[in-house]
């Protein structure tokens, strides 16, 4: 999903709760959420940029606690990599700080519209951005992935209550038939977002500049 990540490692698998129309993991078959403790044994060696819980968002509120302590502490055990820990309930988060080893704290913002079809049971854009304010003890990021039609005064608000160090931003690569903006709207947030934040474009997001 990133350029900059060298890794990835995913303890719980299956189903994601949040339940996204969009998300690429709907295209492999899917059993129940569970969490695999071989992964417990995996080497995450050293010098390393590791994406946690690619695969299905490990801070979800259905997730239980233990699932994601052990995660942690398996990670912390590691402690010359980088993590990168992305979700839609940074919530989540919070209630873990003093378990969370060097890391980059990331959660997505696709658009500051409420879709209920596409977002499934996801927390609403708008909390996600409140709840990243108060992790300000970390390097945050923001996905725009994938972007979808917004207002762009409150998606800049949104955008820069996280305070973020970068904005990773995405078209949709799965052919949901999503609700995008138009090419001078996305050109337009990217200069505003450039006022106070590094701009990552993602390759996919060439479809929509075109």
């Amino acid at each position: 999903m990133y350029s900059f990540i060298t890794h990835t490692f995913n303890t719980i698998k299956g189903v994601c709760p949040h339940g996204c129309s969009y998300c690429y993991m709907k295209r492999f078959p899917q059993k129940t959420i569970r969490f695999d403790e071989k992964e417990l044994n995996t080497d995450l060696g050293e010098n390393n940029f590791i994406f946690v819980g690619s695969s299905c968002d490990m801070f979800a509120k259905e997730i239980p606690e233990k699932w994601i302590l052990d995660t942690l502490n398996h990670c912390e055990s590691f402690y010359e990599n980088k993590y990168l820990f992305q979700t839609k309930n940074p919530q989540g988060i919070i209630n873990y700080q003093n378990y969370m080893p060097e890391a980059v704290i990331c959660t997505t913002i696709e658009t500051n519209r409420w879709y209920s079809v596409i977002m499934g049971n996801s927390p609403a854009p708008e909390l996600r951005a409140s709840e990243m304010h108060y992790l300000d003890e970390w390097e945050r990021y923001v996905t725009i992935e994938p972007i979808m039609d917004f207002d762009l005064d409150k998606m800049i608000k949104y955008i820069s209550w996280c305070n973020p160090v970068q904005v990773n931003i995405g078209a949709d690569s799965g052919n949901n038939h999503l609700p995008e903006p138009p090419k001078e709207k996305i050109l337009e947030l990217i200069e505003e977002l450039k006022k106070f934040t590094i701009i990552d474009q993602k390759k996919n997001l060439a479809r929509l500049l075109k």
